[in-house]
């Protein structure tokens, strides 16, 4: 029987810590970090956030999105990260093992005198995507006040761009409308500029009839990300849910990642030419843990 020196042993052993490492870190969809949405745990975020950061850590989660300091004016939580420096801040990813890239700011942070300040802000804690949940228009608007608010948004983009952050728009009630017989989110891929504005696709609005992966093929490039929930479409339509507030997550009863209707072998793959670069869960806490295990085996 063949023995191994200890140097031998020691030198194999960290080879297969590296490889079982290099496992984990590739135990995603094109080894994109498994991310998660903070939107759903913003009030525990005001009470603990670092008990938070590490309760997501601990639950498999390796990448988070933030959400701007206009969620905790308005009830979202989050208050909790405006006592702290942009150094803490980063800290506390750290030292939970987690990155940040991406956060989702109100428009009304992106007009004006703001757009600097939050510019600023974004830069400070290391990010280089700013998502806007909505360009927060009518909900049956004119031709010209879809155009009017996709020319402010590009212009918002191109000094953005300059700043070195990426713009992208996310899916909610006012592109979710109709104008002139279309709805606004397929008229905004022809009005916003391709080269400085993104888009991030809520998987969830396929109760309005929308494929991410028809979406991710017919707009390749267009995408830099994706929110993952998983709605099981042979359920019964429960009763409207004011708390979801037009925000996409209504209309069908979730489920886990990998439980519900979606496909997701067919939505990561349609993803990579959509441009998708990361992507996060967004249910509630108990669902978004209950989801790593399948993206975590999830092969593509």
């Amino acid at each position: 029987m063949h023995r191994l020196s200890r140097r031998q042993f020691f030198e194999t052993s960290a080879l297969a810590g590296i490889l079982a490492g290099a496992r984990e870190l590739r135990a995603s969809p094109f080894g994109w970090p498994i991310g998660c949405q903070t939107f759903p745990v913003g009030k525990d975020i005001d009470k603990d956030f670092p008990g938070t950061m590490k309760q997501l850590a601990d639950a498999g989660f390796q990448a988070i999105e933030l959400c701007s300091p206009w969620y905790s004016e308005h009830n979202f939580g989050f208050g909790s990260l405006n006592k702290i420096s942009a150094s803490e801040f980063r800290k506390v990813l750290g030292d939970a093992g987690l990155t940040c890239v991406s956060s989702h700011v109100d428009m009304t942070e992106l007009r004006g005198d703001k757009l600097p300040q939050t510019i600023a802000w974004a830069k400070d804690r290391g990010l280089t995507q700013i998502i806007v949940p909505s360009l927060d228009g009518p909900r049956n608007p004119t031709m010209e006040q879809v155009k009017a608010l996709a020319d402010e948004y590009n212009r918002i983009a191109e000094q953005s761009k300059k700043a070195g952050l990426q713009q992208g728009l996310h899916t909610e009630g006012f592109e979710l409308s109709m104008v002139d017989g279309k709805r606004v989110f397929d008229v905004l891929f022809d009005l916003l500029d391709p080269k400085l504005v993104m888009f991030q696709f809520q998987i969830s609005t396929i109760t309005s009839g929308l494929v991410a992966a028809d979406y991710f093929t017919n707009h390749p490039g267009r995408f830099i990300s994706m929110h993952l929930q998983d709605p099981d479409m042979n359920a019964p339509v429960p009763a409207p849910d004011p708390a979801a507030r037009g925000r996409g997550r209504g209309g069908r009863p979730q489920k886990p990642i990998g439980q519900g209707s979606i496909d997701w072998v067919k939505t990561f793959t349609a993803a990579k030419i959509g441009g998708v670069k990361n992507y996060f869960v967004e249910m509630n806490l108990e669902l978004m843990k209950a989801s790593v295990p399948y993206l975590k085996s999830l092969k593509i």
